[in-house]
C-alpha cells in the first residue's frame, strides 16, 4: 500500500531566515525523518512581494488552506508604511488564524534567568489589536498634533485564544496564568477577560490564576518553577513571548506556531510553523546563525500529522536538537563554536540513529 504523502507549503524568506529554512528542510528530507512529505514552494522574499504587490502571500495562504500545513522562513518587514507591509499580518488575515503559540523551554547547560526551568507557553491572539489598526494624526483646536489609532478584537478570537489556552494547559499539565488589563479597559480588554473566565468554568480541573498583564510580567521573575500557559492580546503576547524565550537563554531556542481553527469548533485546521526571530542580516552568509528554532518548527509541524511515523520523527528531532546542546554542539550565540550547518549535521545524525534504534523496539516504546 502506498503511504499517503503530506504536502508542506514552504514560504521562502529573506537573508538568514532563508538560510535557516534550508537547514530545516534538510531535517525534513524523507530520507532523514522517514515521513512521506512533499514540498510546494512560494517566494515570500521582500523582492518578490514587491514584484507581485503581495499577491504571492494570498497564493501561499490559499495553498496552506488546502494542505493544512506551512513552514515559513523569517521575512523582512520594510519600515516605510507605504511599502508592502508585514507579510506575517497578511498571512494571518488570509488564513483566518486566531492563535500564535510559543513555548519557552530550558536549554541544556544554558543558565536561565530568574531560575525558570518549567516550560512557559504564550498563547497570543494572532489578529486584531494594534496590528493593522487604522491610524491617523490631526491637529486639534489647541494647536497640538495628536496621533490616533482604532483597534478592535472579536469575541470569536477571544474565545479561541481562551479555550485553546485551557486545552493546552490541560494537555501539558500547566497552570493558566495572567490575562489582560481589563480594569483599565473594561469594554475592550474586558471582552477577552470574559472569555477567559468562561473557559475556566468549562475546564474546572485546570488551575487558573488570573493576573493583570503588568502583574504577569512582574510575577514571571518570581515564578516558583510551575509550567505556565499565559493567554495574551496580540501586542501583549508579542512582547511577552520575546521576553519569555530570552529568559531561557535564547530566542532561537523555540518554535512559533500560527494556528487556524475550523468554524464553530476548536479543531485545528491549519498549522504554520516558523522561528520567532527575525532575518538577522548581520549573520547572513557567515554560517554561524542558530538553526535550532527552525529545526524545532519543522519538528512541531510533524507532530500535527496524524501518523505514528510523523510523531516519532517529531520526537526524534526535538530530542536530537536538545541532546546536541547538552553535548556542547552549539552555535556562538549559545557559547559554542559550531557552525549552522555543523549543528544541523549533528541533529540529522542523531535523528537517523534514533529512528533506526526505535524501529527495532516493540510498538509500545517511544512515541506512544
Amino acid at each position: 500500500m502506498t503511504e499517503p504523502v503530506q504536502t508542506i507549503i514552504v514560504l521562502e524568506g529573506d537573508q538568514t531566515g532563508q538560510e535557516l529554512l534550508g537547514e530545516a528542510l534538510r531535517v525534513l528530507d524523507p530520507g532523514v525523518c522517514r515521513v512521506a512529505l512533499a514540498f510546494d514552494h512560494y517566494d515570500l522574499s521582500l523582492t518578490n512581494r514587491r514584484a507581485t504587490n503581495n499577491a504571492v502571500i494570498k497564493f501561499a495562504a490559499e495553498a496552506m488552506a488546502k494542505t493544512g500545513m506551512g513552514l515559513k522562513a523569517a521575512t523582512i518587514t520594510p519600515a516605510d508604511p507605504d511599502d508592502v507591509g508585514s507579510p506575517n499580518a497578511l498571512l494571518r488575515e488570509y488564513l483566518g488564524a486566531e492563535v500564535i503559540l510559543r513555548t519557552g523551554r530550558r536549554l541544556p547547560k544554558i543558565p536561565p534567568v530568574a531560575g525558570v526551568h518549567a516550560p512557559i507557553s504564550i498563547v497570543r491572539m494572532a489578529v486584531g489589536g494594534a496590528y493593522n489598526a487604522r491610524e491617523w494624526r490631526a491637529k486639534e483646536e489647541d494647536g497640538i498634533e495628536y496621533a490616533y489609532r482604532t483597534e478592535r478584537i472579536s469575541r470569536q478570537t477571544c474565545r479561541a485564544v481562551a479555550e485553546f489556552s485551557f486545552q493546552h494547559a490541560e494537555k501539558t499539565g500547566a497552570k493558566v496564568f495572567g490575562g489582560p488589563k481589563y480594569t483599565v479597559s473594561p469594554v475592550y480588554e474586558g471582552l477577552f477577560q470574559e472569555e477567559l473566565n468562561a473557559a475556566a468554568a468549562r475546564h474546572p480541573n485546570v488551575t487558573y490564576e488570573p493576573q493583570l498583564i503588568d502583574a504577569t510580567y512582574a510575577l514571571l521573575l518570581r515564578n516558583a518553577g510551575e509550567a505556565l500557559v499565559i493567554p495574551a492580546l496580540n501586542r501583549d503576547g508579542d512582547s511577552l513571548s520575546d521576553l519569555v524565550l530570552q529568559m531561557y537563554g535564547s530566542i532561537a531556542g523555540a518554535e512559533s506556531l500560527v494556528l487556524s481553527f475550523k468554524k464553530n469548533a476548536l479543531e485545528i485546521e491549519i498549522v504554520m510553523a516558523e522561528a520567532p526571530h527575525g532575518t538577522a542580516p548581520a549573520l547572513e552568509g557567515k554560517n554561524i546563525a542558530n538553526p535550532m528554532a527552525m529545526l524545532l518548527a519543522a519538528s512541531a509541524l510533524l507532530s500535527y500529522i496524524p501518523d505514528k511515523k510523523a510523531r516519532l520523527a517529531s520526537r526524534a528531532i526535538y530530542e536530537a536538537a536538545f541532546e546536541a546542546i547538552y553535548h556542547g554542539i552549539a552555535t556562538p550565540d549559545l557559547g559554542g563554536g559550531s557552525s549552522t550547518s555543523a549543528f544541523t549535521d549533528d541533529v540529522i545524525d542523531r535523528v537517523i540513529a534514533k529512528l533506526d534504534i526505535w524501529g527495532t523496539l516493540p510498538e509500545s516504546m517511544p512515541g506512544d
